[in-house]
């Protein structure tokens, strides 16, 4: 270094400078500001400083800006100059460009404390930093916060902003939530409260525009998250709670985690959203249920589970968090697969047909085990192949049914035969049998609704009657 130095002293609304900073500007032999334009500048103007408003006025983008201030505020005779910037602290790339400048030039470069925006307008509003807000700017905001502590939002510099403010704080907020605005004038802040869906009505927004949001209880909550959730339940299960509830067990719980995730598969089917929103929840419920139940027992907590999937995902998408290669939907399975036998240590394909779950219902699991030997080439060349199986089997049926053979065998040869066709054809076997039943089921009523419009009663009535109405209803399909 050849002995210079470049202080950056921050200057903010009202007092809002350290006496560092005010030092740094009074003695300095080389003064700059940021801007001249701004409100709180402007007692600057007296002594003279070179201002970056032409440079603003003239960079097609901020690297460019910022590289040209770094040469501009880097090119003082003398030895020592100071930097009056605008806020708590300089952005981060203009100061990374301005110390880049500095090392080639052998100048020094001390950042000095100062108040930011938000800061001031928290003391505008008799609140400090230090009493449990989080500050943060506006750019940032869509990172979760937590709606029970204060929130004071920086450089609301624009209606476009205030805009998006807005959205992303009514995903924790009521509507009607009371916040303050603070907007410098006459170089103080003013304060002004407002409903949070009226943040973006105003035509005060710049750099220096602040939102402090206070905090809300629980019961003033429209919306809700996880925490929330975890909160009712554990509410629920505690002394004084629900009987119901606090008496559940994984046990108890199971029928109705199968329950809810079939349900959850009808609103998918219906393309009913709003069901869909609704059926979820009642599924995340069993699942922060059975975890609940195990914080309770010392094992492990909802974010426990949590992590473990977080962890999962990375893990087996290495084409996406590392170095791997996957560029179609099937190199992916082939991977996830690959990855999920060595994270389950399964030594040999056997491993991994042991692997499949025996609580699938038994098309999936059969599904599930003919897929884990075709993944080594046990399998038919193709559906057609598999077709052929589908008539020898019915044929050993018809033999059992006359006494040659085990009927139950056989039908399970037969079913698992079908799945097999359904496999190499793509299409699941549980969807397709499903569709078979809701489509007898509508065919059946559509049967009895036109024998009762005949004034019949489907009661008593011959199979060959009602197959003439049958048909009828397949005709009019």
């Amino acid at each position: 270094m050849n002995g210079k130095l470049l202080y950056i002293a921050p200057i903010s609304v009202g007092d809002g400078i350290s006496l560092a900073a005010l030092r740094a500007i009074e003695g300095a032999d080389r003064l700059y500001c940021q801007t001249l334009e701004h409100s709180t500048a402007k007692w600057l103007a007296a002594r003279q400083p070179v201002s970056m408003d032409d440079l603003y006025a003239a960079a097609e983008d901020f690297d460019a800006l910022n590289r040209a201030i770094a040469r501009r505020v880097t090119e003082f005779e003398g030895s020592s100059a100071t930097y009056a910037v605008l806020g708590g602290a300089i952005g981060g790339a203009q100061l990374a460009a301005i110390e880049a400048c500095a090392r080639e030039r052998g100048i020094a470069v001390e950042l000095l404390p100062g108040a930011g925006f938000g800061e001031c307008a928290l003391a505008a509003a008799g609140l400090s930093r230090g009493g449990g807000v989080t500050v943060c700017p506006a750019a940032s905001l869509t990172e979760r916060h937590n709606p029970y502590i204060a929130l004071c939002i920086e450089e609301i510099d624009s209606c476009l902003r205030a805009g998006e403010v807005k959205l992303a704080l009514c995903e924790y907020y009521p509507d009607g939530h009371e916040v303050v605005l603070a907007h410098v004038e006459n170089g103080a802040y003013a304060l002004c409260k407002l409903k949070l869906c009226e943040i973006d009505r105003r035509d005060c927004y710049g750099a220096d525009c602040v939102l402090i949001v206070p905090p809300v209880s629980f019961e003033e909550l429209d919306r809700h998250g996880m925490d929330e959730l975890l909160h009712i339940l554990r509410m629920l299960r505690a002394p004084g709670g629900c009987p119901w509830d606090a008496k559940q067990t994984h046990e108890s719980l199971k029928t109705p985690l199968i329950e809810e995730a079939y349900e959850v598969l009808d609103a998918i089917n219906e393309g009913d959203e709003y069901a869909l929103a609704e059926e979820l929840g009642d599924l995340l419920l069993q699942v922060a249920f059975h975890a609940q139940i195990e914080e309770e027992l010392g094992t492990f907590n909802f974010r426990d589970v949590c992590t473990g999937i977080v962890k999962k995902l990375i893990y087996r998408h290495p084409h996406v968090f590392a170095d791997g290669n996957a560029s179609t939907p099937e190199e992916v399975l082939v991977t996830w697969e690959q990855l999920k036998r060595v994270e389950k240590r399964q030594q040999s394909q056997s491993d991994a047909i042991a692997a499949v779950p025996k609580s699938f219902p038994a098309l999936m699991h059969s599904y599930k085990i003919q897929k884990r030997a075709a993944d080594v080439g046990f399998d038919w060349q193709d559906a057609q192949q598999a077709f052929y199986k589908i008539a020898e089997e019915t044929d050993e049926v018809a033999a059992a049914m006359r006494g040659d053979g085990s009927i139950d065998e056989e039908l399970g040869d037969l079913l698992f035969a079908v799945v097999n066709v359904c496999r190499l054809l793509k299409r699941d076997p549980e969807l397709c049998l499903y569709a078979a039943a809701e489509k007898f089921a509508s065919r059946f009523t559509q049967m009895e609704s036109a024998i009762i419009e005949d004034g019949k009663s489907i009661t008593g009535m011959s199979l060959d009657e009602m197959d003439e109405y049958w048909n009828a209803v397949k005709r009019s399909e």
